[in-house]
């Protein structure tokens, strides 16, 4: 993990609400996986104490020191609003890189990455680094509307086959992601699904994957404070060990460095009303989930991206 001043080399949006800041950090750059993610700092106010955590949407690694990398995000508070608020030549401080991330097939396989919202930003760096490893890609892609899609354009771009969900059906299929899960699976020939997204989502996604025996990787989305493991705020609730031998435990686990991602069998989820929901989601004041729908919005504080 390392400590860096990154430069904003430009600033940009994706559509309505998505900011985009692609920031000159090589020695973040060359090192940073798919799946961590990196704390940035909010200078300029002493409200903004904490670093705001994002995941790393794309990297362009071009050896000695011009690696650049891109966060994307919407405006969730003061602190997001100072970020999109920056322009080409403004500098950052950086820590990074952070957390644990996808981990790889070794062998070439047919993966299928699914993303909801801005929640989704980590699976464009996970697709460009699968394909360049030879393994084919295939998306699918949701939210509650076209506005919420993180570039809908791109996605086509990067898949063999991609399918595009939403909420109101304004674009793609209507629904949500579990809906086409199954057809792609049959239709790609799936090995393993990587998924980055809201709680209720990956939870739903989760039982679907263990039903049809699919190996799962999540990247989850939590709170967090410092972002290094200190806090103990962004802990989950996680299996280890093995029921065969009878010596599985039930843990807490720190999003921020046992994570963000995680064996999507792993993590501890629960029937709520006739809805997988994550076990540590706080129900609202209707009783249902406080984080729904495909990119329910998410305090700013919330971690990999946002």
């Amino acid at each position: 993990m390392l400590i860096a001043s990154g430069e904003v080399l430009t600033h940009k949006k994706y559509g309505e609400h998505f900011h985009s800041l692609t920031l000159v950090a090589p020695r973040i750059g060359e090192q940073v996986a798919p799946g961590q993610f990196v704390n940035v700092s909010c200078d300029g106010n002493r409200s903004f104490i904490l670093r705001r955590p994002f995941s790393v949407y794309r990297v362009h690694k071009r050896g000695g020191w011009a690696a650049t990398i891109e966060i994307v995000f919407d405006i969730r508070g003061p602190g997001t609003k100072h970020l999109a608020e920056l322009r080409a030549h403004s500098t950052v401080k950086l820590l990074g890189p952070c957390g644990q991330g996808f981990k790889l097939p070794a062998a070439r396989s047919h993966c299928l990455l699914i993303g909801g919202g801005i929640g989704a930003a980590p699976l464009f760096f996970l697709a460009d680094e699968l394909r360049n490893e030879g393994h084919r890609v295939d998306v699918i892609m949701g939210a509650r509307s076209i506005h919420r899609l993180l570039n809908a354009i791109d996605v086509r771009r990067l898949a063999s086959v991609s399918r595009i969900t939403t909420e109101d059906g304004s674009m793609g299929q209507q629904g949500v992601v579990t809906d086409v899960i199954d057809d792609m699976v049959e239709r790609c020939s799936s090995d393993i699904v990587y998924a980055c997204g809201p709680h209720p989502m990956l939870a739903a996604v989760a039982q679907m994957c263990n039903e049809r025996a699919l190996p799962l990787q999540v990247a989850v989305e939590e709170l967090m404070a410092c972002g290094y493991g200190v806090c103990m705020t962004c802990v989950i609730p996680v299996l280890t060990g093995s029921s065969r031998s009878g010596s599985e435990e039930r843990v807490y686990a720190r999003v921020c460095t046992e994570g963000p991602v995680f064996d999507g069998a792993t993590v501890c989820w629960f029937e709520s009303e006739g809805r997988v929901t994550p076990e540590w989601a706080e129900p609202s004041s209707s009783g249902s989930p406080s984080r729904t729908g495909a990119d329910a919005p998410q305090a700013e504080l919330a971690p990999p991206g946002n």
